[in-house]
Order: C-alpha cells, then structure tokens, then sequence
C-alpha cells in the first residue's frame, strides 16, 4: 500500500509539474517541433491522464518504469547499473552508524558525569547538528584536497583499476569508499549514541541490573550479557527510520563526492526533467522504507525473546 500511495502521489506531482520529459530536449536543441509532437505520440504523452496513469501503475507492477529519456535508455536498466554503489555506501555506512554509535553512547553511560562523557556528548551534538553536505564538503576538502589522503571522488581510478590485482581493486575501491561512507554515517552515528547512552542509563537501575551484580557477576558480563543487550532494544528501532534515509543522505553525498549511485542519478534525472528516473527512485525510496522497518522488526525479535515467546 505505502509502495503503490507513493507511486500515485509521484505520478500526480510530475503530472502538476510544468512541462514533460521531452520538454527539455526542445529547450537544449534544434529538434522540429514535428518530431517532438510525434514522440510524444509514441509514448503515449499525449493521451488523458486517466489512461497514462492506468498505464504506468500497469508498467510499474511489471517492473517497467519507462523510458530514460536523459541516458537514452530504459530508466530500470540507469537504475540497476547504479543501485550496486549505493548500496554499497549504503552498508558501510549503517555499519559506521550503529557500530560507532552504539560503542559510544554504552561508553558514555558507563562514564557517566565524567570529562569523557561530556567531550563525546558534545561531540556527537555537533555532529548531529551538521548539515550532511557541509560535513562532507569540509571532510572532502581536509582529507581530499588538502592534505590528499583520500580521492577526491569516483568509485575507484578508471586510469589503474583495470591492471590491478583482485586484492588491489578491492583496497581501491575501499579507499574511494571511506570519505563518502564516513561522512553519511557520522551523522546518523551521533544520532545513534545519544540514544544509546539514554537506553544506556535507564537499564543499569533497573532491578535485574542489580540483582546480576549481587549474584557476583563481574561487571563485564552485567554490562555485555544484562545492560547492553536490553539497552538495544529501543535503539534496534532506529534502524527502520535510518535505513531509508540513507537513500535520501546519498542524494546529498553522492552529489559532493561523484559517486555513482542513484541518489547522483536522481538529482541530475529531476535537473533533466527525467521523470521516469525520478518515479523509479522514489518508488525504491517507498521499498527502502518497507525494507527497513521489516528488517528492524526481525532484529528486534532476534533480541528480545520475549517477542517469540509471545508468538
């Protein structure tokens, strides 16, 4: 339902919108406006909205999101060359998010009150408060340009990939991964320890918290086998709501760094008036989100027992 409301509501904007996918094509070059008007026939622009819309919804279930117009393509054929990388930003950087960020909030709430708390809380506060583009153009121009530690962007050097060894390409392509990946995990990182410091802190004075210590249990095993494990469970929910807007971060990433992924696509699509590209990819945004909160139920499942228990 969320995926097919998102398709209408896409499909109803681009309708409103001034113009059509070919409209760009008559502003950037000399083609007669015969030809325009016979290709708007032969996609079938030019018929009602009712029957357009019929079609497309028909074409989407099929997997058929039309004709790129921009890369003189079908618009499933850009997106499919395209999604790899961004899925590949995409997992490196939730690792970057819930890894870095759950290690620091269950850091900070062990070091309550102390120096070390206030540093990382302050710390994940700027960072949280950054706008994605801006870290991004600041970690480019540090570590890209400046002192040259990282590529500036691209997905790997199309100059010496192809002569590299299978170990090779995959060190060059990690390299051309990190500043991308850190600068859209970061965020989402700072965001995440802040609510697992909270969790954190409200399940160390809770009763079986203290009935493990009395047992005389060390502290690691009250902290890694009781606290943290239930401290999880509220920042497990997080991973539903961040999982989709990677896609949206990627937009903004994908643009400062060139990367080659769909968020990159998207913007150029929308500047070229592309609009089956753009359906497409906030078609893919819709499942992203469906993906995300059914993927943040069965980890939740996976741990909390109870959960099963109660099946």
């Amino acid at each position: 339902m969320i995926v097919f409301l998102v398709a209408t509501l896409t499909f109803v904007l681009l309708q409103v919108a001034p113009g059509d996918p070919l409209t760009r094509a008559s502003e950037i070059t000399l083609v007669p406006q015969q030809v325009l008007e016979q290709q708007r026939r032969n996609f079938g622009l030019d018929r009602p909205v009712h029957v357009q819309y019929a079609r497309y919804l028909a074409n989407v279930a099929r997997g058929d999101f039309g004709y790129s117009f921009r890369e003189h393509r079908p618009a499933a054929a850009a997106i499919a060359e395209r999604i790899p990388n961004t899925l590949l930003l995409a997992a490196a950087a939730l690792v970057i998010t819930f890894a870095l960020g759950i290690l620091i909030g269950a850091l900070q709430a062990t070091r309550r009150g102390s120096a070390a708390d206030e540093l990382l809380s302050l710390t994940s506060l700027t960072l949280y408060s950054m706008p994605v583009f801006w870290l991004g153009v600041m970690l480019l121009l540090l570590f890209g340009v400046t002192l040259g530690w990282f590529p500036a962007g691209g997905v790997v050097d199309d100059a010496i990939y192809p002569y590299l060894s299978p170990l090779g390409r995959l060190g060059n392509r990690l390299h051309h991964l990190i500043l991308p990946a850190v600068t859209l995990g970061a965020v989402g990182a700072a965001a995440t320890a802040r609510y697992q410091r909270a969790a954190m802190l409200d399940v160390v004075g809770q009763d079986f918290v203290r009935t493990a210590r009395a047992k005389g249990l060390r502290e690691r095993a009250v902290f890694f086998r009781h606290a943290l494990r239930n401290a999880l469970l509220p920042v497990i929910t997080l991973f539903g709501l961040f999982f989709p807007l990677l896609l949206s971060g990627s937009v903004l990433v994908e643009t400062v760094f060139a990367w080659p992924g769909i968020g990159k696509l998207a913007v150029d699509a929308i500047h070229g008036r592309d609009y089956a590209v753009v359906t497409a990819v906030a078609i893919i945004a819709a499942i992203m989100v469906v993906v995300g909160n059914l993927l943040a139920d069965l980890l939740y499942r996976l741990a909390d027992p109870r959960t099963r228990e109660a099946q």
